[in-house]
């Protein structure tokens, strides 16, 4: 397991992670998932065909979970909504904190 399909699944976990952490605003979280999702996708089958069968099983439960994501993040619109106003409101109080520090 260190061809060319596990260094491009590793390269995109970890920028999945890091979309995810630099918390940038809900599509940027949401196209993080959808990266985490096909990186998982990947490493089931990089684990499929070189007989990783405990990494094949664990990715395939992380796509799941994962997939939970992008419905949260970029498919309901219910959450959509919600978090739409939660940025607005974020942002509202980042402009008044700043505003009194100065």
């Amino acid at each position: 397991m260190n061809g060319p399909l596990e260094w491009i699944a590793a390269i995109g976990t970890m920028l999945a992670a890091a979309l995810i952490a630099a918390d940038l605003g809900r599509r940027v979280t949401g196209w993080g998932f959808v990266l985490f999702c096909a990186v998982a996708l990947t490493w089931v089958i990089s684990g499929l065909t070189s007989g990783a069968v405990p990494i094949a099983a664990m990715n395939g439960v992380l796509l799941v979970i994962n997939f939970y994501g992008v419905w949260q993040y970029l498919l309901s619109s219910k959450n959509r909504a919600k978090l739409e106003k939660m940025e607005e409101l974020a942002e509202e109080a980042e402009r008044e904190v700043e505003a009194e520090a100065a």
